[in-house]
């Protein structure tokens, strides 16, 4: 069996790349959890996995909107290997992208090999993004790295994420216990929509943080920290932090740094 290049001891790599990532936050998230390992950890929004990854929970329910992550880590949990040729290469990278549209219209979506050119898609194209056209097909262009270091044996993953659960669907849908633990990183409130995912607006952040707050257990929600943002988590009774984040906004050339809103309600639930 493979072994994982570990972020820490015992903390594997996330498998995919994943713009807006929270490794980075994993440490301070780590403390927040600490005293509530007991209960299950409950991610709206798994994204890139780095922060299951980095709490590794003993159970865990982890969501999200786009139905190509889920299955991708639902065949991780399998024991995924991937047969397919992985180069950084134009032709390549166009001919599976290709394959992978052929497949979602097929209705295939869900096989292992859908799942194996997903994690291709994901390594080769631009930023590690993930974008559909008007009718459904995967869009994003090669990315033009230097170098790309492509895994195929995911066994290593299955131990880990076997007692952990994975759903495609609206955060709302989520079906919660009273006593989980909630960490929410929702696609961060931006002011050129057209950088974010589509299909989550300004009233689904509301929504969102309404949501959150009507939880009786602990939760702690990250985003960017716009005033309005701010605003929002603040009226609903969330402690609010503003911590300095690994990035910056590139905004008619200004490349300011940006600061990340770290928001907790109930932790001593």
């Amino acid at each position: 069996m493979p072994r994982l290049t570990a972020i820490g001891p015992d903390h594997p790599p996330p498998p995919l790349k994943w713009a807006g990532g929270k490794r980075w936050l994993v440490p301070r998230l780590r403390e927040a959890y600490a005293p509530h390992r007991h209960r299950r950890l409950v991610e709206p929004f798994a994204g890139g996995l780095a922060v299951a990854l980095g709490l590794r929970p003993a159970r865990a329910l982890l969501c999200d909107a786009n139905p190509h992550v889920i299955t991708f880590y639902r065949w991780l949990q399998r024991g995924l290997t991937i047969e397919l040729a992985m180069e950084n290469e134009a032709a390549r990278y166009y001919a599976a992208r290709e394959r992978f549209n052929r497949l979602l219209i097929a209705g295939e979506g869900e096989v292992p090999e859908a799942a194996g050119l997903f994690y291709y898609l994901n390594r080769t194209g631009y930023n590690g993004l993930c974008r559909f056209n008007g009718k459904g097909g995967f869009n994003v262009p090669f990315g033009r790295y230097a170098a790309i270091h492509y895994t195929r044996d995911f066994r290593a993953y299955a131990p880990i994420l076997a007692d952990w659960r994975f759903e495609q669907g609206d955060f709302a849908a989520t079906a919660l216990q009273p006593d989980d633990f909630i960490y929410a990183d929702p696609p961060y409130d931006v002011e050129f929509t057209r950088y974010s995912q589509e299909d989550f607006r300004w009233p689904d952040q509301q929504r969102l943080a309404r949501w959150l707050a009507a939880h009786p257990g602990p939760v702690v929600a990250s985003n960017q920290a716009t005033p309005r943002i701010l605003d929002l988590y603040a009226g609903l009774g969330f402690r609010i932090e503003v911590l300095p984040a690994p990035r910056r906004i590139a905004c008619n050339g200004n490349r300011q740094p940006a600061e990340e809103m770290l928001a907790t309600r109930n932790p001593g639930e």
